[in-house]
Order: structure tokens, then sequence, then C-alpha cells
């Protein structure tokens, strides 16, 4: 299905949930911010590849193994949101996009707007968080 959103469509509780407008909205959004992190982690990579370590100085071979431990952090934090990326654009393709994994509700489009791989609402995830805080304390 081919979509086309007007320059300044901005998703409303006005309008039927997860319309295709608003699928459409969503799915680009998930791309952009898929390739962002994807040429962010290809400009890290190039960066590690060039960077052998040839500072004679222990404090400056120790600042860029710290910058390098850095780098690959992030890198690493990247991949885990592209794949997270991944899933939303697979549950807006099957329809489940939007939706809580726990109650089936809506989540609000101010929680989606800010983390769009968000799949519990609000109170669903404020739930699920003290759920693992009360285990862990075990």
């Amino acid at each position: 299905m081919n979509v086309t959103l007007p320059p300044d469509y901005m998703p409303s509780d006005a309008e039927d949930f997860m319309n295709p407008q608003m699928s459409e909205f969503f799915r680009q959004k998930l791309l952009v911010w898929r390739a962002e992190l994807v040429e962010e982690s290809n400009t890290t990579l190039q960066q590690l590849q060039e960077g052998g370590i040839v500072e004679a100085d222990i404090a400056d071979r120790a600042s860029v193994e710290t910058e390098r431990s850095l780098e690959l952090r992030t890198r690493d934090r990247a991949r885990k949101l592209i794949a997270k990326i991944d899933e939303a654009l697979e549950r807006i393709e099957d329809g489940s996009y939007g939706y809580c994994e726990e109650t089936m509700e809506p989540i609000s489009l101010p929680r989606l707007q800010a983390r769009p791989i968000a799949t519990m609402s609000l109170e669903a995830q404020e739930r699920h968080e003290r759920m693992e805080r009360t285990h862990r304390d075990d």
C-alpha cells in the first residue's frame, strides 16, 4: 500500500488510531532514525578500523583505548536500537504497531512520538518496571 503524507502531517487523537496515514508517518520516522543510526555506526566502524594505537605516551594510549571502548559501546547500542526499529517496522507491516503487547490497547501518540519503538503503554511499562524492581530486590 502506497500512502503519501502531506508535508505538515502530524498524527492526532482526532483520527482513527493507526490509520494508513498514521502508520506511514511512523514507518517513515522509524526508517529515518534507522538510516541515521546505520550512518553513525558506519562512521564509528571506519574510525575504529583506521585507528591503530601508536601513542608513545601511556596516558595518551589509555585515552585512545577509553575512546575506542566508548565507540564500541555506542556501536553496540546502535545495533540493538536498529534491531528494535526493525521489529517495530515488522509490527507496522503486520498491523500490531502502536498497540500495547500486554493490554492490546493503543499506546498514546505522545509516547509513540517520543519513543517510536515502544511496545507497551506507559502504564503497562511502569507496571513491568515495578515488577522487575520487586523481583530484582529479592
